[in-house]
């Protein structure tokens, strides 16, 4: 048999070679286009869940505060505590003595624990579930929301499989002082009511983005951090509210409120040169830290959103009305009788009497209705209207509270005859509590109607404010107005101080240094149907003082009380509120003596 060639051998093994490489080529070739074409995507993704991640930069709602700083409404720092449970193993760190010691997992879950508060159990429950859901599980929470403290302490146990985000959370230091004009937000930080939902184009952040790097256990490559998007923080509203007289105030209305069996009262300050709301008080409230305790018919301001009949109140308007068409002055004598019947309507004073005789000034002081409507009547319904319209009636105030009422103030065309008389002592009419104290805040400031303020602005994270009111939501209040002369103003400021020398309140309202003036209402209340409940009412006063230079004005209102149905339910909260509020701002005490403003009521 015939060996074969050497030659031949050689050649054999030169084909064999070729088609290896041949075949090799093939197959890398095959696994490039795999790799590059076919399943370029998910290895991508892999390598990016492997070697990067990204991470939400927070954008900070901005702080709400009252007129000197206070916060009402701010953002604290709290985390969320993370693992990666595929890379829970022992580590190693250096102790006290700077040796190198080893930690076990168990060790490691219960330093965590004894810092959250957590058993060591639920700690190693959590990983352990999280792997038997999936072996290559990398995220679990260990603890939502721990303040910076507990943070600091566990991220010092530099345990390498534990990671931590970073939450801006809402509180609110103050807790219920305001809390019925500041709202409150959700679980989830979205507002939810007053201003936290009014304003929020001004508060509200925007959040942004980084992405960092890991190494292959998982951990955050330092230095590898790169922003994609800034955060943005919220911009700062101000308030015109003093968190010390807020405060004040509500605890006043609201033992006001407990002591009288009511089912709910207000108070109002503002500064009589100004309009600028210094409280606005109400009871029941709300605290935005825990709005769930509140029933939900508390949660809001009915102060803005609520709207009465005011009663006597009213009765200002009415005869400044008149003072400055110049129809009557304060020691005009009238001749008033026990019933009022003309024109088909028919009233009556809340006291029996006969025929008796009245100087205006007295009308104002008895708060007589039918020397009211004996006066009023000299003016048409036309005139009335367009006052009540002047003072800010019939439309919401410049304060920009969301859900803010304009009260009912029905055409005077569609008056029947005893609304047009009614109108004139405040039925057949609603208001809200910033309207009744923006007429005394007229009539005290020489007739000049100031907007209604309850914010100053909205602040950028500069410091500057921001002057659209497009790019904030916070209105622009607009210009003073002259509605009555400041003649008339004065005559009704004399009426005003005529009520309170000769009021059957006036020992328990008066104080001390100061001169004062008031006006009580006494409104009955309308029912669901419209009719009135008998012997329900809503209790008020508003006034200012002090006479000689105003300086502020507080209204009060009681709805329904039980226990005590009349003006002396709202007396104690007017005096001691105003007494406050001078004496704190330092005003200095009317010039003595003072002189009686005679009334005639015989």
């Amino acid at each position: 048999m015939t060996k074969p060639s050497r030659t031949n051998w050689q050649r054999r093994r030169a084909i064999g070679a070729l088609v290896f490489l041949c075949l090799m080529l093939v197959l890398f070739t095959v696994r490039l286009v795999d790799v590059q074409v076919v399943s370029a995507s998910a290895i991508t993704a892999q390598a990016a869940e492997r070697r990067g991640g990204e991470t939400k930069l927070w954008g900070e709602r901005g702080m709400i505060v009252d007129a000197n700083g206070t916060p009402l409404a701010t953002s604290v720092d709290r985390f969320d505590i993370t693992v990666s449970p595929r890379n829970v193993n022992p580590f190693e760190r250096k102790d006290a003595a700077g040796n190198t010691v080893e930690v076990s997992v168990d060790q490691a879950y219960a330093e965590v624990a004894a810092i959250t508060g957590q058993p060591a159990a639920e700690i190693k429950g959590i990983i352990d579930g999280a792997l038997a859901a999936d072996p290559n599980s990398p995220f679990a929470y260990v603890r939502k929301l721990v303040t910076l403290d507990v943070f600091n302490r566990v991220r010092a146990l530099g345990i390498p499989w534990l990671y931590y985000d970073r939450h801006p959370v809402r509180v609110y230091p103050n807790g219920a002082v305001a809390g019925n004009l500041v709202g409150f937000v959700g679980s989830d930080g979205a507002p939810l009511a007053g201003i936290e939902l009014g304003q929020d184009k001004c508060l509200a952040g925007q959040d942004g983005a980084s992405i960092f790097e890991r190494s292959a256990d998982g951990v955050e490559i330092p230095g590898t951090e790169t922003i994609l998007t800034p955060a943005k923080q919220g911009g700062e509203i101000r308030l015109t509210i003093n968190a010390d007289l807020q405060w004040m105030a509500q605890q006043s209305i609201a033992q006001a409120v407990q002591a009288s069996g009511g089912m709910f009262g207000h108070v109002t300050v503002m500064e009589a040169k100004t309009g600028r709301i210094l409280a606005l008080a109400e009871y029941p409230t709300v605290d935005p830290n825990n709005p769930s305790i509140a029933n939900p018919e508390d949660r809001g301001s009915r102060a803005f959103t609520s709207p009465y009949e005011p009663g006597s109140t009213m009765k200002m308007l009415t005869l400044s009305a008149l003072l400055d068409q110049g129809l009557t002055n304060p020691a005009e004598v009238l001749q008033v009788p026990g019933r009022f019947e003309q024109d088909g309507a028919s009233f009556a004073d809340d006291w029996a009497h006969g025929t008796v005789t009245m100087n205006v000034a007295g009308v104002m002081a008895q708060s007589s209705n039918i020397g009211t409507a004996i006066l009023g009547q000299r003016l048409s319904a036309a005139q009335r209207y367009d006052y009540f319209t002047k003072f800010g009636l019939g439309r919401p105030t410049e304060a920009g509270f969301l859900g803010e009422e304009s009260g009912t103030l029905h055409p005077y065309q569609d008056w029947d005859s005893q609304t047009n008389y009614s109108t004139m002592f405040g039925q057949g009419l609603t208001v809200t509590a910033p309207q009744i104290a923006s007429i005394y805040q007229t009539i005290a400031n020489g007739g000049v109607r100031e907007p209604v303020q309850l914010m100053e602005g909205c602040y950028g994270p500069d410091g500057q404010r921001i002057e659209d009111p497009a790019a904030t939501e916070v209105p622009d209040p607009g210009a003073p107005t002259q509605v009555i002369s400041p003649a008339a103003a004065q005559q009704a400021m004399t009426l005003l101080e005529a009520t309170a020398q000769h009021h059957h309140l006036a020992s328990q309202m008066a104080i001390p240094g100061y001169r004062i003036g008031f006006k009580s209402g006494t409104a009955e209340v309308a029912g669901d149907d419209g009719a009135y409940l008998r012997g329900q009412y809503l209790v008020s006063l508003a006034g200012v003082a002090p006479m000689d230079d105003p300086q502020y004005v507080v209204a009060v209102s009681i709805m329904r009380p039980s226990n005590m149905m009349s003006t002396a339910a709202a007396a104690p909260v007017w005096h001691d509120v105003m007494a406050y509020v001078l004496q704190a701002n330092r005003v200095a005490p009317s010039p003595q003596p003072w002189a009686e403003i005679p009334t005639i009521t015989d």
